[in-house]
């Protein structure tokens, strides 16, 4: 193990904890044949039940197969550590937090599908590294690009009721939880 700490470094806790926790639950998820994420998933239930409040963060931690934790992972390893560095350790698990909540209750709300994956996360870091370089209040055209290419895309296909078994709209409340903490909260 020490030598493996000389050559490696953990270099971003809740990013690289976030990955290897995910990748450990889509391991145990094929071993399982998929019900642990048909169980830790979002999806409609009583507002008593303790198991849905439980689910609007543990859905994020789920993927339905390595396609989609890859997908994911890609940009959230690309872009959170430099978050991750921006903002801090702790800033960043809440910024996650928090986002995992707003886009479960929002697709609770306004959607009949379930939620699964880290996709509002991904997206929330996707606009956040856009907004981190304002500067003077002027709008960076990175940001303009970003929202044109991902969010657009995301609006169209969540207008056209795409029956493509993803949750759009928690793509878009992750890409407004992006939009809010970068410009408004931290």
């Amino acid at each position: 193990m020490q030598n493996l700490n000389k050559y490696f470094s953990y270099n971003s806790k809740v990013i690289l904890s976030f990955f290897f926790i995910s990748l450990a639950l889509l391991i145990i998820d094929y071993i399982l044949g998929h019900k642990l994420s048909k169980f830790l998933s979002l999806r409609r239930g009583s507002i008593i039940n303790p198991m849905t409040y439980i689910r609007m963060i543990t859905n994020t931690l789920v993927s339905k197969d390595w396609n989609h934790f890859r997908s994911n992972f890609i940009y959230i390893l690309l872009l959170g550590p430099m978050l991750e560095e921006k903002y801090g350790s702790i800033t960043i698990l809440k910024m996650i937090l928090i986002t995992s909540v707003v886009s479960s209750i929002i697709v609770l709300i306004f959607s009949d599908k379930g939620a699964l994956g880290a996709s509002d996360v991904t997206f929330m870091m996707i606009v956040l590294s856009s907004v981190v370089n304002i500067q003077g209040g002027k709008i960076p055209i990175t940001l303009v690009l970003i929202v044109l290419f991902y969010v657009a895309d995301e609006v169209v296909k969540q207008i056209l009721h795409l029956n493509d078994n993803i949750s759009h709209l928690a793509h878009l409340a992750g890409a407004l939880c992006g939009f809010i903490f970068g410009f408004y909260i931290f």
